[in-house]
């Protein structure tokens, strides 16, 4: 007998799968260039409202509801296993079920339950605004040649979205560029806060730009674009204090959203 959770998901008893319509998912994971991405996301807004230990269904099942390639979905998995928001069980009832939550991803996903309304996005920019310099100073300390690649690779995408005068792309590639940044840092509760509050930022923002996309912003963008050349130039050259000035160029270029 099918039944309702107090969040309004129809759930069939026992090990059978929860039975959620995936597919605004789709549509919005088009906004950004990772579909893998956009899908991890909305799974987690499903994930949130359930207890650990309930049975999300099999690969193929949540696959046809998303809507994606087997590639795109195994990435997205690839993702929400490593930020340990799934387990896959193996056997005749097993299946894809919601992981036991750990302190530091029970953080990650109260920051992300937040109501994305101007106070909250701006609050989440100005804790983000302190907790920077933290991570560039780490980031300055501890990079390797392997980093720099990475962050050079989503450079390489910002000024490719600043020529297709591409708002979206570009917005994503700036967030990724600074999760790649904050992944250098050897504090694992700093990083995965501060990845939380982007992914906080960035859902507000990408929704803003995507009701506003008819209006090209190629020249902010490649302004934006050269701040952030600079700020990965200071990590590489280990120069804290020009990395110190970028800094307070990139975040004084930031507008907070309007209430």
């Amino acid at each position: 007998m099918t039944t309702s959770r107090p969040d309004g998901l129809p759930v069939d008893g026992g090990a059978s799968a929860v039975a959620v319509d995936l597919t605004p998912l789709v549509r919005r994971a088009a906004l950004a260039p990772s579909r893998a991405d956009q899908v991890a996301a909305q799974l987690s807004e499903v994930i949130a409202k359930l207890r650990p230990g309930e049975r999300l269904g099999t690969k193929n099942e949540l696959r046809e509801r998303t809507g994606v390639s087997v590639g795109t979905f195994n990435e997205t998995l690839r993702i929400l296993q490593s930020q340990g928001q799934i387990e896959l069980r193996r056997g005749p009832h097993g299946g894809l079920f919601v992981a036991e939550r750990s302190p530091m991803a029970q953080l990650g996903h109260a920051v992300l339950q937040l109501d994305t309304n101007a106070a909250s996005v701006t609050e989440a920019m100005d804790i983000r605004d302190v907790l920077d310099p933290l991570l560039i100073q780490d980031a300055i300390e501890h990079h390797s040649s392997h980093h720099l690649a990475l962050m050079r690779e989503q450079l390489d995408h910002m000024a490719a979205a600043v020529r297709d005068d591409d708002g979206i792309a570009f917005l994503h590639a700036n967030w990724q560029l600074h999760a790649v940044i904050a992944d250098v840092s050897p504090r694992p509760i700093l990083k995965a806060f501060y990845v939380s509050l982007l992914n906080l930022i960035e859902q507000h923002t990408i929704a803003i730009a995507s009701d506003r996309a008819e209006r090209p912003l190629a020249g902010f963008h490649q302004k934006r674009y050269r701040v952030h050349v600079q700020l990965v130039d200071a990590i590489a050259s280990g120069d804290v204090r020009a990395a110190g000035r970028v800094l307070h160029k990139h975040n004084a270029g930031i507008a907070r959203p309007e209430s």
